[in-house]
């Protein structure tokens, strides 16, 4: 089975820790859903969601160069409905303006960094976890030959 970024996969959850769930979508291949990709909501404890041998609808985010493959669970889902805020007395136009504390060179610039920063902060921690994962892995096999 040739496995694409993007792809929507059904898996079934094969191992549960702190950081998220094992997924194995084919036999021999599996993939980390990093717990901030379980739910739209906060997620403290993975088995609050998910239970072992349950069959989810994945995401394949993306394979790194070790073959690892991370998953998402919540991006396999139609995005939840928002509830529209409740209105206000006074409307925008009655406000006061704010006062920007950006310069003029920064005022004229979308404000995108910060949602760059999250993403590349999510990134980072997804990677981490992945390899934490794979030494968790690799770890627990040993220990198998050895005994």
């Amino acid at each position: 089975m040739d496995f694409e970024v993007g792809s929507i996969l059904t898996g079934k959850v094969t191992g549960i820790t702190k950081f998220g769930a094992f997924v194995t979508l084919a036999p021999g291949k599996s993939g980390l859903v990093h717990i901030s990709e379980i739910a739209n909501s906060y997620v403290s404890n993975v088995a609050d969601f998910l239970s072992e041998g349950q069959e989810v609808k994945v995401k394949l985010l993306s394979i790194d160069d070790a073959g690892r493959i991370n998953l998402s669970i919540k991006q396999a889902l139609p995005p939840p409905e928002r509830k529209p805020r409740p209105q206000t007395e006074q409307r925008r136009s009655d406000r006061p303006e704010r006062r920007s504390f950006r310069s003029p060179a920064e005022a004229e610039e979308p404000r995108s960094g910060d949602a760059a920063f999250e993403d590349k902060l999510k990134r980072f921690m997804q990677d981490s976890d992945s390899k934490m994962a794979g030494l968790y892995a690799d770890r627990k096999s040993s220990r198998r030959r050895r005994g």
